[in-house]
């Protein structure tokens, strides 16, 4: 299969070798080789990326990192079965959640405005934003996984309800997706599927 199209390369800022580490060369990936994911590898990437603009810099996403048996276990028995296998077998499982309560930070993370927190007086409206900013912050993520030369496989399907009873009963946090990361195992990638292309995507108004 040919590789994907490219635009010029004067035409993007990022080096050309940081543009395939993060997008052309990354696959989502399923299996892994053995070495551990470090929580150093974990931070740093998550250093790099908190940058990335949310709502108010609201910044909702909250992360579990699975690393004992008995959390791997309780999150087996809520992940689908086509998902469970292969997280059974991953270096480091990421549980990616938003914080319904993000407001009670923005006096500290926004004091440019230091009415926000009102903006979200009703719990409905903070917990669309969540979902929302809480989205973008996990692109984001996968993003630095990526940068640190790590590849993430992004799941949606499990027992959003089993994982918040698990692991968020006595929180306002909610599940948004789970990510398995590790370092990739060579031979094992499927064939990159097909994009839509700029004028599939694009309009103008």
């Amino acid at each position: 299969m040919p590789p994907p199209s490219t635009p010029p390369v004067s035409a993007l800022r990022l080096d050309p070798a940081a543009q395939d580490l993060l997008f052309r060369q990354a696959h989502s990936t399923h299996a892994f080789t053995g070495e551990p994911v470090t929580d150093e590898t974990v931070r740093a990437a998550y250093d790099l990326v908190r940058y990335g603009p949310t709502a108010f810099n609201q910044q909702p996403l909250r992360v579990v990192l699975i690393r004992s048996p008995e959390a791997r276990r309780k999150l087996l028995g809520h992940m689908s079965r086509g998902n469970r296998e292969k997280t059974a077998r991953a270096p480091l499982t990421a549980v990616l959640a938003g914080d319904r309560d993000f407001h009670t930070e923005l006096p500290a993370q926004f004091p440019a405005r230091p009415e926000a927190a009102g903006f979200y007086a009703d719990p409905g409206v903070r917990e669309r934003s969540a979902l929302f900013n809480g989205g973008l912050q996990a692109a984001y993520f996968i993003l630095g996984v990526r940068a640190a030369g790590l590849a993430a496989g992004p799941m949606s399907g499990f027992d959003a309800a089993g994982i918040n009873k698990e692991f968020f009963a006595d929180s306002p946090h909610f599940v948004l997706a789970v990510v398995n990361i590790g370092w990739p195992a060579e031979g094992v990638r499927h064939s990159r599927g097909p994009r839509l292309d700029f004028q599939q995507v694009f309009s103008t108004a």
